[in-house]
């Protein structure tokens, strides 16, 4: 078995940094007690100046697998807080985006998409999106419209809500994709459920009707103090985002050939005084067959997967950014507890 490091060309990497360049997999049987490192916790600023009425409150996203939740949150955000990509599930665990509106302080919770689980992720996801609808002040379910017909992903989603006695308003997803008949046929469906309070129409895509949307929400959260700093986007620790982002570079560049199996995780995150960062990653498959897919003939896959994540790092972190990604096989890691924890997903759910 060799490890993949010969072979690779590095020269996406910068220049004024002497060691790192990405490697494969050393060896299946190496230890791996250090590679789940704790995030570097963020230094918040204090909370600023309120205004006399403040209001602040949770707004959970939830509907099927790529109704558009994470697409719809950035939108609502200004700024991307949660990967986005053509492949169902890519979102894993609860994404929290935050963002002022008057007075009014939202909290967005991009859940995983809800699906009728199989797999032990599956059902920890599952159960992730509905702890985060729960512990919500209003619950907004997302449908993509190009659907048509209402799938039974959505239907069990109503069909749950009505059975905690939850109302919830309703966001008809994309709808540039489909003609006027046909959205107001699809929400009359949905009125009838007795479940919704408001319907509103939007394209998370081209933010039509996102603006209107914010502006309902943020008048109808429970008054009270913000939670955050105003300048806060995200609760999420820079380390996990920034493997998100390379996360979702590996489904848009190989969705058609790399299954769900694969992960990645940061390891290192070492700032120098030039205000430049070195972000050291491993992206874990179960097999060496994705591994090899993962690496490309020559490496090339990998310097692809490398430029693009590190080009949308750079921009998200405004500095400079040396990315380092190496491919690791470990083939028990979807039954892996530590993984779980480090999502934020309970591995015992059921």
């Amino acid at each position: 078995m060799t490890d993949g490091r010969d072979d690779i060309d590095n020269s996406f990497e910068d220049d004024d940094f002497e060691d790192g360049p990405f490697e494969g997999d050393e060896s299946e049987d190496e230890e791996d007690g250090d590679d789940a490192v704790v995030g570097v916790p963020i230094e918040l600023p204090p909370l600023g100046a309120m205004p006399e009425h403040p209001r602040c409150g949770f707004v959970a996203l939830v509907g099927a697998p790529n109704a558009g939740k994470s697409t719809l949150l950035n939108a609502m955000i200004g700024s991307k807080v949660s990967i986005v990509s053509p492949k169902v599930q890519t979102t894993r665990t609860r994404v929290l985006g935050i963002t002022i509106t008057g007075d009014s302080q939202l909290i967005f919770v991009d859940t995983p998409g809800i699906f009728k689980p199989k797999r032990r992720l599956d059902r920890a996801m599952v159960a992730a999106a509905w702890q985060g609808a729960e512990d919500a002040d209003v619950i907004g379910v997302l449908y993509d419209v190009s659907r048509r017909g209402i799938d039974d992903d959505t239907l069990s989603i109503v069909a749950r809500l009505k059975e905690q006695g939850r109302k919830a308003i309703l966001i008809l997803n994309k709808i540039d994709l489909v003609k006027r008949d046909v959205l107001l046929g699809i929400a009359d469906k949905f009125q009838q459920e007795g479940v919704f309070t408001d319907i509103f129409m939007v394209s998370a895509q081209t933010a039509d009707g996102v603006a209107h949307l914010k502006t309902f929400l943020a008048e109808r959260l429970p008054e009270g103090p913000w939670h955050f700093p105003e300048d806060q986007i995200s609760d999420m620790p820079m380390r996990l985002l920034a493997a998100e982002i390379t996360r979702e570079k590996l489904f848009l560049q190989l969705h058609q050939e790399l299954p769900y199996s694969a992960t990645v995780e940061t390891e290192i995150w070492e700032e120098f005084d030039d205000g430049s960062v070195k972000i050291s990653q491993v992206i874990f498959v179960q097999r060496e067959s994705q591994k090899a897919i993962v690496l490309g003939k020559g490496g090339q896959r990998i310097k692809s997967l490398g430029q693009s994540a590190r080009g949308e790092l750079q921009k998200m972190l405004e500095r400079r950014v040396h990315l380092i990604l190496f491919v690791k096989v470990r083939e028990g890691w979807v039954d892996d507890p530590e993984r779980y924890s480090a999502w934020g997903l309970d591995f015992g759910a059921s």
